[in-house]
C-alpha cells in the first residue's frame, strides 16, 4: 500500500506520517533525504536519527540514487520516505544527483520493491508568490511527481493545521483508533 502525505511547511504532515508508518510490519525503515551541510544539519540529523530509533524504526540515508536503495532494505520492509522535495532537490542540484525526472522515478521503484510506502511530500504553487528560473523548473518537477504519486498511491492525505483532509482513500481502523 502506498500513501501520499502533502502539506505546507510545518502543517504537521511528518508528525502524522511517522504515526502511520508505525501501524505498518516490521521491519520499519526511514528513509531520510535531508543533506547534512553544515555542524547544525549534522545535529539535527543525529536527533532524528536516535528519535527514530526510539520509535522502532531503522533509518536508511539516502539523498541521491533511490533506485538503489531497494537492494539496502530488508525483505517484506515498510518504508517512510522523508521527504521528496529534499530529494528532487537533491537529484536536481546535487554532484552525484542524477538530474531531472530521477527522484520520481526512484519512488516508483522504491513503491515496488516493499510492503509499504508513506511519502512526505511538500504542497508547491500555494504560496501566492511569482517564481522564475530553475526554481521554478525545480517547484514544476516537485509538483509533477506529486501528481505522479498521487495517481499510483492508494491514499492521499494532506495536513493543514495538523488536521488531515483524506482526498483519496481513508484512514484504516487501527489509525482511526490512534486519532
Amino acid at each position: 500500500m502506498m500513501t501520499l502525505v502533502i502539506g505546507g511547511a510545518a502543517s504537521g504532515k511528518s508528525e502524522f506520517a511517522e504515526v502511520m508508518a508505525r501501524q505498518f510490519a516490521a521491519p520499519r525503515v526511514y528513509i531520510a533525504t535531508m543533506q547534512p551541510f553544515g555542524e547544525e544539519a549534522l545535529a539535527r540529523i543525529q536527533k532524528h536519527r536516535d528519535r527514530r530509533a526510539r520509535m522502532g524504526f531503522e533509518t536508511l540515508e539516502c539523498y541521491t540514487g533511490l533506485s538503489v536503495a531497494c537492494e539496502a532494505l530488508p525483505e517484506n520492509a515498510s518504508v517512510m520516505l522523508e521527504c521528496l522535495g529534499n530529494l528532487v532537490a537533491n537529484e536536481r542540484y546535487s554532484p552525484d544527483g542524477g538530474g531531472k525526472g530521477v527522484a520520481l522515478a526512484g519512488v516508483l521503484r522504491l513503491a515496488d520493491c516493499c510492503r509499504d510506502l508513506v511519502v512526505v511530500t511538500n504542497e508547491v504553487f500555494s504560496g501566492g508568490s511569482d517564481y522564475e528560473g530553475d526554481t521554478l523548473g525545480y517547484l514544476r518537477e516537485l509538483a509533477q511527481a506529486n501528481r505522479a504519486l498521487a495517481a499510483r498511491a492508494d491514499r492521499v492525505v494532506e495536513l493543514t493545521a495538523g488536521l488531515p483532509n483524506w482526498l483519496k482513500g481513508g484512514p484504516t481502523q487501527s489509525e482511526e483508533a490512534t486519532r
